[in-house]
């Protein structure tokens, strides 16, 4: 069984321990609490610098610095603390910070609600549990035969063939019914890579309804997004070697990803609000009267800093695009604007979680919205890496680690 750490502060006042502990337990883990002593407690405001009024925080840190000096103890760490707690945020980024800095053991920062249930835990709970049972299959670098990847997405659905390290075929389709959905895109990812169904040696599936199309497709491997994106992402931009940061904006949360030698060691994933997604861009371009596609491009025109947005709330957000038109502003910088609302959410609340090392790889159908990775790179300040294929990471991630399994 997986020993995940627990560090936390609230989760017992909240009333959502039961639910960490559910979650845990279906992904066939055990939630663990390491021992230290008072004396622990109270001397390690000095080990981090850091002077706080909560004790539950202080033993937060007092096991950090237990499990970095015994690697043993745990083979995962989650870092949770309540959504409302400033002081909370910060600690809940130094642990994790630490523990990143001194071992390489996986970390898991999520900040929770009252309302946190087990079934918003899950993927993050099973994508520790895979980082920890699957790394060596993390660590191939080639796909070897004949394997295909389905990624049933929350709005489309990806599918592709791969043969030999190479994508050969690739299909995509919105997703409407799930599983018609997969067999679609599934379909043309064959057709177009001129294979039969019955050549295919494995299927690996991922996405929102992975468990489903996974039955259906009897699939080899039925995997959560953190590690198949992850994995997708540094094979394509060929930085599986060393540190790299992924970052997927998706139609209905976001993933931000700090991997090491293509394994995953540390990941956030969610959002406040919609405004942060994919969805919302679709909205500002449906009000620009362009298509999405057309978007990025006319982002690229426009000056950003023109238009006042709200970069938290769907609906404000919308409400910030039709008060910057009808006051006269360009399309153009209103497009920038939309596409810097989403990048400034994702900056201030993902990317403060992760450790962001070069380079920094963008994957995901809202990395083709050229607008978009340019947001990112003003304000990260380094180059961002669009791989070719990169709106098909999840199908490609699945394709790659469903060949380790068949070796196996």
């Amino acid at each position: 069984m997986i020993r995940v750490a627990q560090l936390s502060c609230g989760a017992e006042y909240s009333g959502i321990q039961k639910e960490i502990d559910r979650a845990a337990e279906k992904v066939g883990a055990k939630i663990i609490y390491p021992e230290v002593s008072l004396e622990d407690i109270l001397s390690v405001e000095k080990k981090f610098g850091v002077s706080v009024a909560s004790g539950d925080l202080n033993l937060a840190m007092a096991r950090a610095v237990r499990i970095v000096e015994n690697p043993d103890l745990a083979d995962a760490v989650i870092v949770m603390t309540c959504f409302r707690c400033a002081e909370a945020a910060i600690i809940r980024s130094e642990i994790r910070k630490f523990i990143h800095e001194h071992s390489r053991i996986p970390v898991l920062s999520y900040s929770f609600t009252e309302r946190t249930t087990a079934e918003t835990l899950l993927t993050r709970m099973e994508a520790l549990v895979t980082t920890v049972k699957y790394r060596g299959l993390l660590a191939r670098e080639n796909q070897k035969g004949l394997t295909a990847g389905i990624d049933s997405g929350s709005t489309t659905t990806k599918a592709v063939v791969m043969r030999d390290n190479q994508v050969i075929g690739t299909g995509w389709v919105p997703t409407t019914e799930v599983l018609k959905s997969a067999d679609d895109a599934f379909a043309a990812a064959l057709q177009e890579a001129g294979i039969k169904k019955e050549e295919i040696q494995a299927v690996g599936v991922t996405g929102y309804g992975r468990f489903l199309v996974g039955k259906h497709v009897n699939a080899r491997l039925i995997q959560e997004e953190i590690t198949v994106n992850s994995k997708g992402a540094v094979f394509l931009a060929d930085a599986q070697k060393g540190p790299a940061t992924v970052i997927d904006i998706g139609g209905m949360d976001n993933k931000a990803i700090s991997v090491q030698d293509g394994i995953p060691g540390g990941f956030t994933m969610g959002g406040i609000c919609a405004g942060a997604s994919g969805r919302f861009l679709e909205l500002a371009a449906k009000r620009l009267g362009v298509e999405i596609t057309e978007l990025g491009k006319l982002a690229l025109k426009g000056n950003y800093k023109n238009v006042a947005m709200n970069s938290y709330c769907i609906v404000f957000g919308t409400q910030s695009l039709v008060n910057s038109l009808s006051m006269g502003c360009k399309p153009e910088d209103v497009a920038m604007a939309a596409c810097h609302s989403v990048a400034e959410q994702v900056y201030e609340q993902q990317l403060q979680e992760i450790e962001v090392k070069e380079p920094v790889i963008m994957v995901g159908g809202t990395s083709l919205i050229e607008g978009l990775p340019r947001a990112m790179e003003q304000l990260l300040q380094t180059k961002v890496t669009v791989p070719k294929y990169a709106q098909f990471i999840g199908a490609v991630g699945a394709a790659l680690l469903v060949s380790g399994l068949l070796e196996g």
